[in-house]
């Protein structure tokens, strides 16, 4: 599979997506033609925040399955136009937390000592020190806006430095806050209480310009403001009249609404109250490896055809909860496999029963890889995990998920029931010491085998030599047999044989194993995955 990186990124993760035999190419510095012209060729696509995925990139990216981007923010990627496509989405929110933390501590203390002016007098001859007298951070009041992975080790920081923390974030829990030490109030109290407000939200339609002249017009008059997120959440030019008039004693920014900031557009030049940086943020030797080497891994994941917790365009996988789950997906996906096979004629509905454990946590991602297992098959188009929801939906697929906790002859077990107009067919799976995928069950058929390769599903009459017959055609055929286990039917004179064969069986040979006398039916199962 080929990989386009379209941004400088560290070399660290291009020598990961070269080293697991991807065919990873460097063309930095494209605009939107410039991708239009190549991005067909390629399967993914690695990014950061000056290469823009439209709409119209998309739609010429005919073999593109995921983009990467190497970072956090992806408001420069159309992720509509993506998720429509079924390509996946994966970001790298965790490795440039620590150094867009630390950066906004340092434009805290740079805006409250004035050090980069300080700085510049020095340079220009004067020793003005009357002139850069700042004030102390504590006893003042933080308002953080955002109290997520980057808000909450700010408030810890400046915890440490003796300042108040209050937060707004609707997303956090009041117990969390407690736990945090952080003071969790509306916006318009923040706005009204804080000496220093630093906002560390994503770009959203209701985080875009949260920040403009009426929420500044509310704060105390001498505040700080410092912005290391999202450029598009703050009204610079609101912001630079407030400094003008000195409601707003200092601002720190490091991110903006068009980037790069030229002169034509920087409405901050001539102002001695303002330090700002040129999206410095995640620009640590740390993070930019950090996030190159997360998203090489996300992207991997995702064209193997796995789950990936980071992708944005996907319901978001708390860890301990994909720590769980992880184990299930391939089963999961196989027992999709394993049910179309088995059904005739058009599927009706899916429905998936969870007992156990499983049927204590999230497990919508379970029920995805199911219908992704189930969908691949029968489909021209590929069905992952970011479109097969809509796929089935589309198709008229009813998806039911259950949790149960009348546990049966397994504890922890999945059961997917595939209905269509001729009746219903059932599997029963579980994990064997919490790795090993089995089907334990077919219809009425007790067994247990491991769903891989080629599988050769034969229900016949209980009677002599049935399984002396078909062993002697597929030897005959020079076709392997890598195991065989016969199950019973809960009631008596019916059993299933599942055959697992090295290769594909022609027609002709199929032919020749449905016309042994006392054979039921018999299905020939490729069982394996698609990426």
């Amino acid at each position: 599979m080929k990989i386009l990186v379209s941004d400088d990124v560290s070399e660290k993760g291009v020598e990961l997506l070269r080293r697991n035999g991807y065919d990873v190419e460097v063309q930095t510095n494209l605009d939107e033609d410039g991708l239009i012209a190549c991005i067909g060729e390629y399967d993914g696509l690695v990014t950061r925040s000056m290469t823009h995925v439209t709409a119209n990139v998309i739609a010429a990216a005919k073999k593109l399955k995921v983009i990467g981007r190497a970072g956090v923010g992806v408001d420069s990627i159309d992720i509509k136009a993506a998720t429509q496509r079924g390509i996946i989405v994966v970001n790298a929110p965790e490795s440039n937390t620590v150094a867009a933390t630390e950066h906004t501590c340092a434009m805290i203390m740079a805006v409250t000592r004035h050090i980069p002016q300080a700085y510049n007098s020095l340079l220009a001859g004067e020793w003005d020190r009357e002139r850069f007298t700042g004030i102390q951070l504590r006893g003042k009041t933080i308002g953080i806006v955002g109290v997520g992975r980057i808000g909450s080790r700010i408030a810890k920081r400046m915890q440490a430095m003796e300042m108040r923390t209050i937060g707004c974030d609707p997303y956090i829990p009041e117990e969390r806050g407690k736990q945090l030490g952080v003071e969790l109030v509306d916006l318009d109290t923040l706005l009204k209480e804080a000496d220093y407000i630093t906002l560390h939200t994503p770009l959203t339609k209701e985080t875009r310009g949260m920040i403009g002249a009426a929420e500044i017009a509310k704060m105390k008059d001498g505040v700080r403001l410092i912005n290391v997120s999202r450029g598009a959440v703050l009204d610079i030019e609101a912001l630079a009249a407030a400094l003008k008039s000195g409601h707003v004693a200092g601002a720190a920014i490091d991110v903006f609404p068009t980037e790069p900031l030229t002169t034509d557009i920087n409405p901050f030049i001539g102002m001695d109250n303002v330090v700002i940086t040129p999206h410095l943020g995640a620009s640590t030797i740390e993070a930019q490896e950090g996030v190159s080497l997360d998203v090489a891994e996300g992207v991997m994941a995702a064209l193997r055809g796995e789950p990936v917790p980071t992708a944005v365009n996907m319901a978001p996988i708390p860890k301990n909860v994909y720590t769980l789950i992880q184990p299930y997906f391939d089963l999961m996906e196989r027992m999709g496999i394993l049910g179309v096979y088995l059904s005739e004629g058009p599927m009706r509905e899916i429905s998936v029963e969870y007992t156990g454990k499983l049927a204590d946590t999230e497990i919508g991602l379970l029920t995805t890889a199911v219908l992704k297992g189930a969908l691949n098959p029968i489909l021209q188009e590929s069905v992952n995990f970011v479109n097969a929801p809509e796929v089935a939906r589309t198709r008229h697929i009813s998806v039911k998920e259950i949790k149960s906790h009348d546990a049966g002859y397994f504890l922890d077990a999945v059961t997917v029931r595939i209905k269509t107009d001729k009746g219903e067919h059932s599997l029963v799976g579980t994990l064997f010491n919490n790795t090993e995928a089995k089907i334990v069950q077919i219809d009425e058929y007790r067994v247990d085998f491991t769903p891989e390769g080629y599988l050769l599903l034969a229900p016949h009459i209980d009677q002599p030599n049935m399984i002396g017959q078909i062993s002697t055609i597929l030897g005959q055929a020079h076709i392997n047999i890598n195991g065989m286990q016969v199950g019973k039917m809960t009631k008596a004179g019916h059993n299933i044989m599942a055959i697992a064969v090295q290769d594909d069986i022609p027609n002709d040979i199929m032919l020749k194993l449905r016309s042994i006398d006392g054979i039921l039916g018999m299905k020939l199962i490729h069982c394996e995955t698609q990426s």
